[in-house]
């Protein structure tokens, strides 16, 4: 037992350093959904660092309807190597983001749901590139009333294929903090 009666935390073992993966990544080879679980402000964080990724969200304005404020975020692991872009397409009923790779070339779409409740359970799908083919999620998860009520921290789980590229996966967490800026934080707080 650990210090207080609580049970120490069992981590993943770590994996093999695996060619052509960022360093931190691989973990990722080994999973194929995350729980994101949220503590900080997003609206007060520009950039975003991790042990492993660094998400950068240039300032734009925020009328997600408009085609001059399309939102788009750049994430890069290790910090300073760009692995790929979450980019708002525009759409007018439902949001639409695609996912790319470093190199700026579509690799997954994630499609969103024409109405978002902070209050209740609200899924993205991630499908294949021609939109045609469901492959994972991005789900923002019921916290409780008290919790959803009082703070902006969210839980958000994500469910992508097993065998994705690790750096795809990084972009799919930047996705989550996207997500989250754009529909479930209250903008009074800026």
């Amino acid at each position: 037992m650990a210090q207080g009666g609580k049970q120490p935390v069992q981590w993943m073992a770590a994996p093999q350093a695996i060619q052509g993966c960022p360093p931190g990544l691989e973990y990722l080879t080994q999973v194929d959904q995350l729980l994101v679980h949220q503590q900080v402000e997003l609206l007060e964080v520009v950039s975003l660092c991790l042990q492993v990724i660094h998400i950068e969200r240039p300032l734009r304005c925020q009328a997600w309807c408009c085609f001059c404020c399309l939102q788009k975020i750049e994430v890069q692991s290790p910090p300073g190597t760009v692995v790929g872009y979450v980019k708002q397409d525009l759409s007018f009923i439902y949001p639409w983001f695609t996912i790319e790779n470093a190199d700026g070339e579509p690799v997954l779409k994630i499609k969103g749901p024409c109405w978002t409740c902070k209050w209740c359970e609200v899924e993205f799908e991630v499908l294949s590139v021609n939109g045609e083919q469901q492959v994972g999620k991005i789900s923002k998860q019921w916290s409780g009333l008290a919790k959803e009520y009082f703070t902006d921290a969210d839980n958000f789980g994500i469910q992508f294929p097993m065998d994705l590229d690790v750096k795809m996966k990084a972009v799919m967490i930047g996705a989550v903090f996207l997500i989250d800026f754009m529909f479930f934080e209250r903008s009074g707080n800026n």
